[in-house]
């Protein structure tokens, strides 16, 4: 009964992880450049002194947990917005910010220009070239597919992509930013998209069905855990008088 009673909790405790992990994707469906996350289950043993159980209570005491998430690094569709400062990555790559936490990677091209003409990201951070923040005199703005950056047919800077070999390099932050473990690589020909905007490769529906799913595993789970709590306490009462 125990070993039901766990794992009727487990699965339960597991499915509302999941679910945040879900409804983080489903919210963001329609940021530019948001990549997705895929949660992942391991199984943990319930006795943490193993070499002290049987191997049937090693078989029956099994229970999934929410391993963690991991990034889906899938490259999504372009949306054409027509605006000069709006740039995508149409291959692999992450633009270079300069945040107040440091350095910070990004598929969001969503940038615009401050009051000092620094090319920046919607939330104000500094966007990085090759030589450090791009800062822009005044005229008409062109950004090739190399990343290179000129006004009025004047070479400015040049966007700085730069790429990691695993999806694990990189730790989400907020909705659209990563941090690094690793230093990365420079992409030495990226394909810059001018105009245009990556949109999230979370599919709305299919997030919609997992949510409904976990959902409803959940409240299975948690019906589960009241018939085992029922009846603890009903078995709690038969022998209590016998004590």
């Amino acid at each position: 009964m125990d070993s039901g009673f766990y794992s009727a909790f487990t699965g339960f405790a597991t499915r509302l992880d999941a679910l945040e992990v879900v409804a983080n994707n489903l919210a963001n469906t329609n940021t530019p450049g948001y990549k997705a996350s895929r949660a992942f289950y391991r199984s943990m043993p319930a006795w943490l002194q193993q070499s002290l159980s049987t191997p049937l209570n090693q078989a029956v005491n099994q229970f999934g947990v929410l391993g963690g998430a991991q990034l889906d690094l899938t490259v999504s569709n372009l949306e054409k917005t027509g605006n000069a400062t709006d740039v995508a990555l149409q291959g692999p790559g992450f633009f270079n910010i300069q945040s107040k936490a440091g350095l910070r990677f990004t598929r969001n091209g969503n940038f615009q220009l401050n009051t000092k003409r620094q090319l920046i990201t919607s939330q104000g951070d500094l966007v990085l070239g090759d030589n450090g923040p791009i800062q822009l005199p005044s005229g008409e703005l062109a950004i090739s597919q190399d990343g290179t950056v000129s006004v009025d047919g004047g070479l400015v800077a040049k966007l700085k992509v730069t790429d990691f070999s695993s999806p694990a390099d990189l730790t989400p932050e907020g909705n659209t930013y990563f941090s690094a473990q690793t230093k990365g690589k420079a992409v030495a020909e990226p394909n810059v998209v001018q105009g245009a905007l990556e949109t999230s490769n979370a599919d709305p529906i299919k997030a919609t069905v997992s949510l409904i799913e976990l959902q409803r595993t959940a409240q299975l789970m948690e019906k589960a855990l009241s018939i085992f709590h029922n009846e603890f306490n009903r078995t709690a009462a038969q022998d209590l008088p016998r004590v």
